[in-house]
């Protein structure tokens, strides 16, 4: 990956954006990840107006030198909030265990799990300065319900454009969500289910295990072998 610093970070706001969201994020993610090569598709202008609006709201959070690392990171953790939906996203990195779980255990989880992608913007936010983001065109999946956002970001300490793909579904109330984001061919959340769903196999489901391994890792994506 170009940047992984840039994809840390949207795997944070999709989540939580995981930005560039927060990005981040059931969440009818549960199908195979968007086919991107596919024949396009209508686009959806409001989808697309929702990525240009929130995507460069957090680069402009993150960007600005006037703001201390911790009113940096409680302006951007209130981003999250608003621009991804963080229980959908909490549900989904979980794959096929979620049915599994007491509601002691999942409130548990959401809890750690938001704490751990919380300390992913703590230890990288003051390194962005001054990126942009530009929307380049849309995919529908479904009309009014699910599509994919292409964009690129330029500028601040990149050194060449950062293709960031976005995946926004529609809330109960009908607003777009952040449900995930593609960074250089890798769907981050997608990519964390595997990761998390590896860990609670290799340790017959045992959700306490995950917690502990997240837990224990600020920032970082814990081993899937422990």
């Amino acid at each position: 990956m170009r940047n992984p610093l840039l994809a840390r970070l949207v795997a944070g706001a999709a989540l939580s954006l995981a930005p560039a969201a927060a990005l981040s994020l059931a969440l009818s993610l549960a199908a195979a990840p968007p086919a991107l090569a596919a024949a396009p598709r209508a686009a959806d202008p409001t989808a697309e107006a929702f990525v240009n609006l929130e995507a460069n709201r957090a680069l402009k959070i993150l960007g600005d030198r006037q703001l201390s690392l911790e009113a940096k990171k409680r302006a951007f953790v209130q981003f999250v909030d608003e621009a991804a939906d963080v229980p959908e996203i909490t549900s989904f990195v979980l794959g096929k265990y979620r049915r599994t779980l007491t509601e002691d255990q999942y409130r548990r989880f959401a809890q750690v799990f938001r704490t751990y992608a919380d300390n992913v913007y703590e230890t990288r936010l003051g390194q962005y300065r001054g990126e942009t983001l530009a929307v380049e065109g849309s995919v529908v999946r479904r009309p009014g319900k699910d599509v994919v956002v292409f964009s690129k970001v330029t500028g601040g300490q990149l050194k060449e454009p950062q293709p960031v793909n976005w995946r926004l579904l529609k809330d109960e109330a009908g607003k777009w969500r952040a449900a995930d984001v593609e960074v250089d061919g890798v769907w981050l959340a997608i990519t964390e289910q595997a990761d998390f769903v590896s860990i609670l196999d290799n340790h017959h489901g045992d959700i306490d295990v995950l917690i502990k391994e997240l837990s224990a890792h600020k920032g970082e994506l814990p081993s899937k072998g422990r």
